[in-house]
């Protein structure tokens, strides 16, 4: 007879709904810095007195930053406790928001724009580590709720910051972009009081060698697709309000439309990995997701005013891209040492690669002074998903192709997606 587990202490059950807090407000935070360039975009270049090149290297810097300061995760984590580089992490993203707006200088808003993506990149890689160590048992709960709340984060932030900058006036956008410090702050403050996990142990940590997967062809695939497709996502959060603007349509309307865009990611979060775990499902979901894009960026080429909802939640959709790839993390890898390093090292190169599109959309507009050069790259970047997601669905595991990954040889292994944003879990095979 297996003796039941002794139910949780109260003071247990504080401690855990304290990390509880402090992981759903940090996943908030996430993507508030980011998404809320866009929607005053056009004030920041009038602001700062900058070209568009300039303008598309604020787009870009998110994505480069996440995807150096990322890679800093694992080893502050080895070296120091989960919760107080999160912590910290979140104090240089407060400080980092009040800086890049407090002082006229486009060096101080770039160096400003550094210290705000350092919360966010290391919250991507260390969220899903502590939400297995604290809560084993109800991982599900907890990574639909922050992701949840990252996504909802991203909305209001898209759809607050242009009426925001008008109700504050004259340099509004420094308002409108400093105010989201506050929500830092508040985050960071739970994180100072969470205890140190019981039995928690780096002894047990199994090492891997992130260089060995530059040996394997399905890395190299997967981290094409997922920079892809944050390609796509980044193009749309910091240039989509923009275009819409530079065509005609008011800067709260445009912001609106860019939040109603995070707002269709927010289902989809909860339900993509539950149809891409089937193996036969993962193709024709793709074709779906292909679909979409280009009906949605056809829709702007040709109608940008006319039912620009609609092209605009076809975009939505076509972002499933993103928790489909988080769900092939888990499928990709026999052990969860293979899918964390799949998954970390994947992110790295694909975000390096994403971070191009915002950055080359910025020096088009600046050459040409249209955006033909945007639809050109976004329509390319969709074939070249088609290809790569079209290789990636079929069934292999990396520790095939990399044979020194450790625990290659374990029998029934329960592996997890340990994504940017959101990890899925699965059963034993």
């Amino acid at each position: 007879m297996t003796r039941s587990a002794a139910p949780p202490s109260r003071s247990s059950r504080r401690g855990l709904l304290l990390v509880g807090t402090a992981i759903v407000l940090t996943g908030f935070n996430l993507r508030t810095a980011v998404n809320s360039v866009g929607p005053v975009l056009e004030e920041i270049e009038r602001g700062l007195g900058i070209s568009s090149g300039l303008a598309g290297l604020i787009t870009s810097m998110p994505l480069i930053c996440f995807a150096l300061i990322g890679f800093a995760g694992p080893p502050l984590a080895a070296r120091f406790r989960d919760g107080h580089v999160l912590a910290a992490a979140l104090l240089v993203m407060t400080v980092g928001l009040l800086a890049r707006v407090s002082v006229p200088n486009v060096g101080v808003f770039l160096l400003g724009t550094v210290a705000t993506m350092v919360g966010g990149a290391l919250g991507n890689v260390l969220l899903p580590g502590l939400v297995k160590r604290w809560f084993p048992d109800r991982t599900g709960l907890l990574v639909g709720a922050y992701s949840t709340a990252l996504a909802i984060g991203g909305a209001v932030a898209s759809v607050s910051t242009a009426p925001i900058a008008e109700a504050a006036g004259v340099d509004g956008w420094r308002w409108a972009l400093g105010v989201w410090a506050a929500f830092a702050l508040v985050a960071a403050l739970p994180w100072l009081a969470v205890p140190v996990r019981p039995g928690a142990s780096r002894g047990t940590h199994v090492a891997v060698r992130l260089r060995s997967l530059t040996a394997s062809r399905l890395a190299w695939l997967m981290a094409a697709f997922f920079g892809l497709q944050a390609m796509q996502a980044y193009v749309i959060v910091g240039w989509t309000a923009q275009y819409l603007r530079d065509e005609g349509m008011s800067a709260h309307a445009a912001g609106f439309l860019v939040g109603l865009n995070a707002l269709i990611v927010i289902p989809l979060n909860a339900v993509v990995p539950l149809g891409a775990v089937r193996q036969h499902w993962q193709r024709p979901m793709l074709l779906g997701f292909i679909a979409c894009y280009l009906a949605g960026w056809t829709g702007l080429l040709l109608a940008p005013l006319t039912l620009t909802w609609l092209w605009v939640c076809l975009l939505g959709l076509g972002m499933g891209t993103f928790a489909m790839i988080l769900a092939l993390f888990g499928l990709r890898g026999r052990t969860p040492e293979s899918v964390s390093a799949l998954s970390t090292v994947a992110q790295g190169w694909g975000y390096a690669l994403a971070g191009v599109g915002p950055l080359l959309v910025g020096l088009l507009r600046g050459l040409t002074g249209g955006y033909t050069g945007m639809f050109v790259l976004v329509y390319a970047g969709v074939a070249l998903l088609l290809v790569t997601g079209w290789s990636i669905c079929r069934e292999r595991y990396v520790d095939d192709e990399v044979p020194g990954l450790p625990g290659r040889s374990a029998p029934e292994p329960v592996t997890e997606a340990a994504g940017v944003d959101a990890p899925v879990v699965l059963p034993p095979r």
